[in-house]
């Protein structure tokens, strides 16, 4: 198992002291484990790993306020370093194989991609006149992902008994379900959990394209979801359609959408500042311009796109 040689664990420490971070529970930080010795530190989790000795801490909770603009706390899950290097070596592995599945409207905690070239993509289909935003956001996304679910997307990637065993013991220690937030592994696990979803908005881009030109774009930076659709009226069943097909895929990961809102806006881009801002952004952008708030009103898309049907290689309604 690759996690285990010693140049993939050396590596996941450099990542994890590059990172810092406070220490877990055990107090345990960079400098005593180098006082004690680095490589005496590698080889033990070196042994540990193969032998199944290996055994992951508790996590230390911290709260911490919400980003700038909510109300509240949110809770990191701080680990150990010594699990920290562990989940490294992991994500060391799994990464490279993600990516290579990972669709192109997904940003966050990618490599080289950023929440900036989110903001930049949603900008740009707005200049196309996709204009109608339909924002998600999804509850406690992080603390209630299903870890069978979880385990069977992966499974179905990747073939190692070894690798899946680790990642179990990894994952199922932070309680039956949810994935810690300050965890090594939690991004890029998030992200691969919601891959499907991203797939059916590839699929809808794909199915809606003339030429060069798409009446969808859509953009994803971990649990913050903006699907945009082209303006013209007679796509309203485009904007019906992807809401349906979102909450059928939702409703397959047992995840909940705390709220979901449709707005026809025009722009005004200086105002966001980051993705995160994007929905609030958007929101704000229409009020201010007289623009109409549009509320779902049907949980079904028209029959002449019924959503057993759409994104899926049927013809659309040409513009």
């Amino acid at each position: 198992m690759h996690v285990c040689k010693l140049e993939t664990l050396r590596e996941a420490y450099r990542l994890a002291q590059q990172n810092d971070g406070a220490p877990g529970i055990d107090g345990v930080t960079f400098g005593a484990i180098e006082a004690d010795g680095l490589d005496a530190f590698l080889q033990r989790l070196r042994d540990e790993l193969p032998g199944h000795s290996y055994c992951p801490a508790r996590l230390r909770r911290v709260e911490i306020p919400k980003r700038s603009g909510s109300k509240g706390f949110r809770t990191l899950s701080i680990p150990t370093i010594r699990d920290r290097v562990v989940q490294g070596a992991l994500k060391l592995i799994l990464e490279p194989i993600f990516e290579a599945d990972f669709q192109s409207g997904s940003y966050g905690y990618r490599p080289k991609r950023s929440a900036h070239a989110a903001v930049e993509r949603v900008a740009q289909a707005i200049v196309q006149r996709k204009t109608r935003v339909l924002d998600l956001d999804l509850r406690s996304f992080f603390d209630n992902v299903r870890h069978h679910i979880l385990f069977e997307k992966v499974a179905r990637r990747v073939n190692d008994s070894e690798v899946m065993q680790l990642l179990k013991l990894l994952v199922k220690a932070t309680g039956k379900k949810g994935l810690p937030q300050g965890g090594v592994l939690s991004p890029v696990l998030s992200n691969w959990y919601l891959n499907e979803v991203d797939r059916m908005l590839e699929r809808a881009q794909e199915t809606t394209r003339r030429g060069a030109y798409t009446y969808l774009e859509y953009a994803r930076f971990a649990d913050d979801c903006v699907v945009l659709v082209d303006a013209y009226r007679r796509h309203d069943w485009l904007i019906k359609a992807v809401n349906q097909r979102l909450r059928e895929e939702l409703a397959e990961l047992q995840v909940e959408v705390t709220k979901r809102r449709v707005a026809m806006l025009t722009w005004q881009r200086a105002r966001a500042s980051d993705f995160w801002a994007l929905s609030s952004v958007a929101y704000e952008a229409c009020k201010a311009s007289g623009g109409r708030i549009i509320r779902p009103t049907s949980s079904s898309a028209p029959p002449c796109c019924a959503s057993s049907k759409v994104f899926s290689g049927a013809s659309t309604p040409s513009r």
